[in-house]
């Protein structure tokens, strides 16, 4: 259950609605006490929002900041992956401004390191499932520590963002 999953995380937990985006369904929650009081809620807005009720528990992330890989991949298994794309400033939950390269590894001692670790990771995912074509991994990134990044989706399609990718990649397409 959701207070097991939290207990075995770690508190703050985010909970959030399986089935929804915009933030609906979605808090943080700090303790158990405060899961117990609010999952109910969250569950119900989410069955009100989008006809289904199931909710997600995940780890926290405090100052985060929401980072994307591209990738390309053929029906050989043979992959590539652009530079990131950062899209931390939202509004609402949706996405205001992409930017590439990410500010976040502009003076990081280790980004070299950290972007090639996560296209390595897009990479493997997509190996993992079978997925051949473009899409986009990403990834929640600690704004504490940006070695700590955690999967966050995977679009398996070209995004409205992708001519950020085509203006710092020198042309994909």
């Amino acid at each position: 259950d959701a207070a097991s999953a939290a207990q075995e995380l770690g508190y703050p937990v985010m909970l959030k609605a399986s089935a929804g985006g915009g933030g609906k369904g979605m808090r943080v929650i700090d303790s158990e006490q405060m899961m117990l009081e609010d999952f109910p809620r969250c569950q119900a807005e989410a069955e009100a929002s989008f006809g289904d009720g199931t909710m997600l528990v995940e780890k926290f992330i405090s100052r985060p900041r929401h980072i994307e890989i591209q990738i390309l991949v053929d029906k050989n298994g043979h992959g590539v992956f652009f530079p990131e794309r950062e899209c931390s400033l939202q509004r609402r939950n949706q996405k205001v401004i992409e930017e590439s390269p990410s500010p976040l590894f502009s003076h990081h001692p280790h980004a070299a390191e950290i972007r090639a670790e996560m296209g390595r990771q897009a990479l493997a995912l997509a190996a993992a499932v079978g997925y051949y074509s473009a899409g986009t991994i990403e990834y929640l990134v600690s704004g504490d520590d940006a070695r700590e990044f955690y999967f966050l989706e995977m679009n398996t399609r070209l995004q409205v963002e992708h001519p950020v990718t085509e203006a710092v990649s020198g042309g994909v397409d």
